[in-house]
């Protein structure tokens, strides 16, 4: 009994569904699933492709719709016109009737009166008047010449129609229906004919005298707007095509290209123009939209011009710039007698173009000029430029030579292309560059001499420069050639600009203009002022760092310091048989000396140029002493022992500087000016120090003869002397050594040639001094 339990409550084991079974009903159901999916996936891509099939025969069944409601419509047009032709035939045979009716009742007058009524009144309901039989002979004349393309009848005899029907111009009130529709009908028919008229102006192979008739016929139909929007718009299609068929010969052409562009530009413009007043009149309006037109093609032939160009930094594009401005301006001029003002608008399309094109080539210009170690490239210059350049060639290794050479070619080739309208309106602009390029060209000079400030450790900074003036020569030479390319070649170059200005300024002021244009206000005075002080800059640097390496030693200590006015021997001048100014100014008389030698030979025919950096040189002396510090620190120290003696070489030194400019022939004002404030500073300075001026210092005129004296001693020399020079070294020996004995003074320094050398001076000229006024004081 126990184990019967134990069996119910357990169950067998074959009871139990099997794992593969579960499996194999579970995937054939996952199956069938995918399988319905794919038959309705299957259903729907038939269900598309039938969509699209129906879709694609649809439209293709409307296209085949659409021509053949083309093709009726065509039928229909062949329908009217047989119609039209049957209701002619109607028309004739119902008057061929009428009139056998008319013949009829004439012949057959016994017919009783009511009877005549009432076949009066049968005939006037089928026949239609004679006005309506004129109103459908009209239209239908019209419909025949519409077919047959005689737009000229047509034109007449619509013309013909409104003249004796005003009310189909719209003037008054149609008097009854029939009337009206007859003006719809014909205004029709009037649109169709207009409509034809349209097509034939607006044909590319139409040509000017169909044109002109088919725009008449237009205003004749009183649609003169648009005979007037229809010749501007023809015109500009054939300048348009005329542009285009030259743009590829433009790269054949590079330099006269714009001239071509613009003569069919404004050739187009005027002839619309013309054209326009004859068929048109002067209408303000037309005028207006005309003006309106030639601005838009005038801002197509600028860009037209800019993209055809060559680059702008080459030579060719200021011409090609040039020739666009000249010829432009031209045209527009003649333009101005048709009533058509473009020059303004001209000028503000091309002044962007213009200015980028100058700059460009002076940018250029600037790279050449400033290559001082550039090519050796010959430069095909006029004899009449190159020769005044050519005598500094050996001094100065051809180098400067060549750099002045190519700023004098890139001014001279940059000028040439400027036409006499360029020059008129940019003539000031290109000068101004040009002073800018001499600017760069003389800050390029004051580096290839050498600078007060330099150190010769710093080999860098002279490796950077690729050239430098060293000799006395090479620097006269470097200077020699700024100032004949400023004073001599570049005012030649430039005449041609001026000549144009000046004529610009004589027109302007005998027309009393009150806006004169840009170019005239540049004045000629101020811009060579504006060379001049650029040369100035050259000069003053040169004289700055000659008298600086005179003055100092390579070791920095100075050569001329208020030393040599403290510890002076003796108790006065005045008791010396020959006084001699200080060693530091003989030495500079020897320099000024050696250096005219020197600039007789580099300068030849120079003599104003020698005269004037000469003058500069002894100016800067003095000019330096004034304003040095240290110099006067020394001299009003309270501790330093000053003397009457001090005082008095003092002053004879700048006397005999003074006396070394008057006696050269150099400008002597300024410097004078600036001695004479020297002395007056250095007799304030000794009186705070108890000396009397009064007792210790001679009148003026002896100081001056001592000067006159010293120069004559040291132009003749002592006798027994074998020196030419100064020794700058001596210069610098101590006090006790210096002798102002005649045999061992520094005047015996000069010799014979030095002497034939320093201006031709003899001493008869020192008794009577040449004054002459300093020109840049």
């Amino acid at each position: 009994m126990e184990s019967s339990e134990e069996e119910d409550d357990f169950p067998t084991i074959e009871s139990v569904t099997p794992q593969s079974k579960i499996d194999s009903s579970y995937q054939s159901k996952f199956e069938k699933g995918i399988r319905k999916i794919c038959f309705e996936l299957l259903d729907l891509k038939d269900a598309v492709e039938n969509l699209c099939g129906n879709t694609r025969a649809k439209h293709m069944a409307f296209l085949r719709l659409s021509e053949e409601v083309v093709e009726m419509e065509h039928e229909l047009n062949e329908l009217r016109k047989q119609i039209s032709g049957q209701g002619i035939l109607v028309q004739d045979l119902m008057s061929g009737v009428c009139r056998e009716l008319e013949e009829w009742t004439s012949a057959n007058g016994g017919f009783i009166e009511a009877d005549q009524k009432s076949q009066k009144v049968d005939m006037k309901n089928p026949l239609q008047s004679e006005e309506e039989d004129h109103r459908s002979n009209v239209l239908e004349n019209i419909d025949v010449l519409l077919v047959e393309h005689r737009v000229e009848a047509a034109i007449e005899l619509i013309c013909a129609e409104e003249k004796s029907n005003p009310q189909l111009k719209g003037i008054g009130d149609p008097s009854s229906t029939e009337t009206s529709s007859f003006k719809s009908v014909f205004l029709k028919r009037k649109s169709m004919l207009e409509n034809q008229l349209v097509e034939i102006a607006e044909q590319p192979s139409a040509g000017s005298t169909e044109l002109k008739e088919v725009l008449s016929g237009l205003v004749k139909l009183g649609k003169g707007p648009l005979a007037h929007q229809l010749l501007l718009k023809a015109y500009a299609s054939r300048l348009q095509r005329s542009i285009e068929n030259f743009i590829p010969l433009c790269p054949c052409y590079p330099g006269t290209y714009p001239a071509t562009l613009s003569n069919l530009l404004f050739s187009a413009i005027s002839m619309t123009a013309r054209d326009a007043v004859q068929m048109f009149g002067d209408n303000p309006l037309h005028s207006s939209r005309i003006v309106q037109w030639a601005e838009c093609e005038v801002e197509t032939y600028i860009r037209l011009v800019k993209e055809n160009a060559p680059s702008s930094e080459t030579v060719l594009a200021l011409r090609v710039a040039s020739i666009c401005v000249q010829a432009s301006l031209n045209h527009c001029s003649a333009l101005e007698s048709q009533g058509i003002k473009l020059s303004e608008l001209l000028l503000v399309l091309l002044r962007p173009y213009i200015e980028e094109v100058l700059e460009l080539n002076f940018r250029r210009a600037r790279k050449v000029v400033l290559d001082l170690a550039g090519n050796d490239e010959s430069l095909p210059l006029s004899p009449r430029l190159a020769s005044p350049l050519s005598i500094f060639s050996a001094s100065s290794n051809n180098v400067i030579v060549d750099s002045g050479m190519r700023f004098i070619f890139n001014v001279k080739d940059i000028v040439e292309q400027l036409t006499r309208l360029t020059i008129v309106h940019f003539g000031g602009s290109t000068l101004i560059r040009i002073s800018q390029l001499f600017d760069n060209y003389v800050d390029a000079l004051i580096k290839a001499l050498p600078s007060p400030s330099e150190d010769d450790s710093l080999t860098e900074l002279k490796e950077a420069i690729p050239y430098r003036a060293e000799t006395d020569s090479q620097q006269l030479a470097l200077l020699g050639t700024a100032f004949t390319v400023a004073d001599e070649l570049l005012p030649m170059v430039v005449s041609r600009i001026w000549s144009v200005l000046n004529e610009l300024m004589e027109a302007e002021s005998a027309l009393n203009k009150t806006t004169p244009s840009p170019s005239s206000n540049i004045d000629f005075k101020e811009w060579r002022r504006h060379i001049q002080r650029s040369l100035d800059k050259l000069r003053d640097h040169f004289c700055r760092q000659y008298v600086l390496n005179f003055i100092y030693s390579r070791d920095g200590e100075a050569r001329l310091d208020a030393e040599i006015y403290l510890n002076g021997e003796g108790d006065d001048l005045v008791w010396d048989s020959d006084p001699l100014p200080s060693l530091p100014f003989q030495a500079l008389f020897g320099k000024l000396q050696q250096l005219a030698t020197v600039a007789g030979d580099v300068l030849l025919g120079k003599e104003k140029i020698q005269k004037v950096l000469l003058a500069r040189l002894t100016e800067t002396v003095v000019i330096w002493l004034s304003d040095e510090n240290e110099f006067w620190g020394v001299l009003e120290d309270k501790s330093a022992r000053l003397q009457s003696i001090g005082l008095q070489q003092l002053i004879l030194d700048m006397h005999f500087t003074v006396e070394i400019a008057r006696f050269a022939g150099y400008p002597s004002r300024h410097v004078q000016q600036i001695a004479s404030s020297i002395i007056t500073r250095a007799i304030k300075t000794f009186s705070a120090r108890g000396i009397e001026p009064q007792s210790a210092l001679p009148e003026d005129e002896w100081f001056v003869e001592a000067a006159k004296a010293a120069i004559n001693k040291l132009l003749l020399g002592a006798s027994g002397s074998d020196t030419s020079e100064i020794d700058e070294e001596h210069i610098l020996i101590d006090d006790e050594e210096v002798s102002t004995d005649s045999d061992n003074s520094p005047s015996s320094l000069s010799s014979v040639d030095s002497f034939d050398s320093f201006a031709s001076a003899t001493a008869a000229d020192l008794e009577s001094p040449i004054y002459l006024t300093d020109s840049e004081g």
